[in-house]
C-alpha cells in the first residue's frame, strides 16, 4: 500500500480558490438551504467586457446626421438599418423613435428595453483619465480611482465594508465568478471567488479517499474531514485553513443544479447562472462580479449576416445569457432587488481600421438593467459622431457621463450606503440621473 501525499499545489488547487482562503471570512460559515421567496436585500452585479467592446455596433445611430457619419466612417463594418439582420429599433415607452437601434443579435436586450427593464447611458467612461491601456483602463475601474493605483482595496470590497451598521449579517455577501479574485474584490475579508460551484471541492488523490460517501465503511473518514481537524489553532495557516474549510462546506451544501435546458449554453452562461442561484440561496449576496471576455476587435470584427460574425457571436452570447439571467430571477421575485451594470473599459475608435476591425476609443454605452431599473430610456448625453465634434478627443467619442455617477445612484438608492467619498476616493458631487428607483440619502464625504 502506498502512501497518500498531498502536495501544497494539489491542495490549494484542490480549494479551487484557495486564492481566497484569507478572503472567505470568519462569517463565512453555513447557510440555510435555497428558497423561492425574494430576499430581503439588494444584490448588485458587475459584468466587466473586457478587452474594449465597441458600443456604436451594439448601441447604432440608425436615422439622421450620425447616421451618415456612421456610414461615412465605417463603410464595411457597418449594421443596416432595415432587413434580417438590420439593427432592432429602440423607441419610447410612448413609441416615440431614439435614433438607435440594438445590433440584431441583441433581442434579449431590445426585449428587455421593451419591458422598461435595460436603461443605456450615452458615452460613458472615465470622465478625469484617458487611457488607451487595457490594463490601466480595467485596474482604475476595477479599484474605483480612476488615474490612480496602489489602492489595496477594490470599489466592491469598500462598498461592502462601508455598509450601514445594522444590515443584516451575510453567509456570502461577495462573490467574484472567475477562476482568479478579481480586483475589484481585492482586500475583501469576507468574498468568495470560485470559477463553478462543480469545481469549489478538494478533491485531489484517490476518489474512495476524498470523502465518506455512501457505502463507504462505518466510521470512516476521509481526506477532507480529516483535514478539517487540523484548522482549530490559531497560527496564520490554520485561521486561513479553517476560512477555507469553511467556505468549502458553504458552498457544498448549497444544491446548486446544472444549467437548465432553456438557458444558452457556454461558460458564461454557466457563471450568470452560478450568480443566479447564489442570489437565491439566502446567502445575503450583495456584489457579484464576473467577466465575459474577447472583446479587443482589431481585425476581422464582422458584422451581422449570414455565415461566420465574430462580433455577431459575442454579442448573441452576451444578450441571450442575460436575458435568461433576468427572466430566471425575475419568475421568482428576486429580479425586484437585483440590479446589473454591464460595462466595458472603454470603446472602439468611430472609423474602421484597414483590417476590419476598430482600435481602442474612449466613450462607450453602460447598459443598466433589473427590477429597480427606470428603463426604455438612454441618460447621459449624446455628442454625436461629427467629426468636428469628436476632433478634441481624437476622433472618439468622448465621454459625457462619469461611470462614477452611475455607481454612485446605484451605491445610493439601491445600496443604501452613503459613503461615496470612500468607495469611489475623489468623486464628489452626487448627481443622480434617475435610473434606478429607490430613496436618496444624505451622502457622505
Amino acid at each position: 500500500m502506498s502512501d497518500f501525499k498531498l502536495t501544497r499545489r494539489e491542495f490549494f488547487k484542490g480549494c479551487c480558490s484557495a486564492a481566497v482562503v484569507g478572503a472567505a471570512g470568519s462569517s463565512m460559515m453555513f447557510a440555510d438551504r435555497a428558497f423561492a421567496a425574494a430576499n430581503s436585500y439588494d444584490t448588485v452585479v458587475h459584468l466587466f467586457l473586457r478587452g474594449g467592446m465597441d458600443g456604436l455596433n451594439l448601441v447604432v445611430p440608425i436615422s439622421g446626421q450620425d447616421r451618415a457619419f456612421y456610414e461615412e466612417a465605417r463603410p464595411n463594418l457597418q449594421i443596416a438599418t432595415s432587413g434580417t439582420y438590420g439593427a432592432l429599433p429602440l423607441t419610447l415607452a410612448n413609441g416615440a423613435a431614439t435614433g438607435f437601434g440594438l445590433h440584431p443579435s441583441a433581442s434579449g436586450l431590445r426585449d428587455l428595453w421593451n419591458d422598461s427593464r435595460l436603461a443605456i447611458v450615452h458615452a460613458c467612461g472615465m470622465a478625469t483619465a484617458v487611457t488607451r491601456s487595457h490594463f490601466d483602463a480595467q485596474l482604475y475601474i476595477d479599484l474605483g480611482t480612476p488615474g490612480k493605483y496602489g489602492s489595496p482595496t477594490g470599489w466592491m470590497t469598500r462598498a461592502w465594508e462601508t455598509r450601514a451598521s445594522g444590515t443584516p449579517a451575510a453567509a456570502l455577501p461577495a462573490l467574484g465568478v472567475s477562476n482568479t479574485q478579481p480586483a475589484g474584490l481585492m482586500g475583501a475579508i469576507d468574498a468568495l471567488t470560485m470559477g463553478s460551484p462543480g469545481d469549489f471541492s478538494l478533491n485531489s488523490g484517490a476518489y474512495q479517499w476524498q470523502m465518506a460517501r455512501s457505502g463507504s465503511p462505518a466510521g470512516f473518514r476521509g481526506v477532507n474531514e480529516t483535514l478539517s481537524d487540523l484548522w482549530g489553532g490559531q497560527t496564520g495557516l490554520q485561521i486561513n485553513g479553517h476560512r477555507a474549510d469553511g467556505a468549502l462546506k458553504l458552498i457544498g451544501q448549497q444544491s446548486y443544479a446544472s444549467l437548465p435546458a432553456s438557458w444558452p449554453t457556454g461558460n458564461f452562461a454557466q457563471q450568470l447562472w452560478t450568480i443566479a442561484q447564489s442570489i437565491r440561496f439566502n446567502l445575503g449576496l450583495r456584489y457579484a462580479t464576473l467577466d465575459l471576455g474577447g472583446w479587443d476587435t482589431h481585425e476581422g470584427q464582422g458584422t451581422a449576416g449570414s455565415g461566420y460574425h465574430y462580433y455577431q457571436n459575442k454579442i448573441n452570447e452576451l444578450s441571450a445569457a442575460l436575458y435568461a439571467f433576468f427572466n430566471e430571477l425575475n419568475s421568482t421575485g428576486q429580479m425586484a432587488r437585483t440590479t446589473v451594470i454591464v460595462q466595458s473599459e472603454f470603446g472602439r475608435r468611430v472609423r474602421a481600421n484597414a483590417n476590419n476591425g476598430t482600435d481602442h476609443g474612449y466613450g462607450n454605452p453602460l447598459l443598466v438593467l433589473g427590477g429597480p431599473v427606470n428603463g426604455r430610456r438612454f441618460y447621459g448625453s449624446w455628442p454625436g459622431l461629427n467629426p468636428e465634434t469628436l476632433s478634441p478627443t481624437f476622433g472618439d467619442v468622448p465621454v459625457t457621463t462619469d461611470y462614477r455617477r452611475v455607481f454612485s445612484e446605484i451605491m445610493i438608492r439601491r445600496m443604501a450606503n452613503p459613503n461615496l467619498g470612500q468607495i469611489f476616493p475623489g468623486y464628489a458631487g452626487y448627481a443622480p440621473l434617475g435610473i434606478v428607483q429607490g430613496t436618496d440619502i444624505a451622502v457622505q464625504s
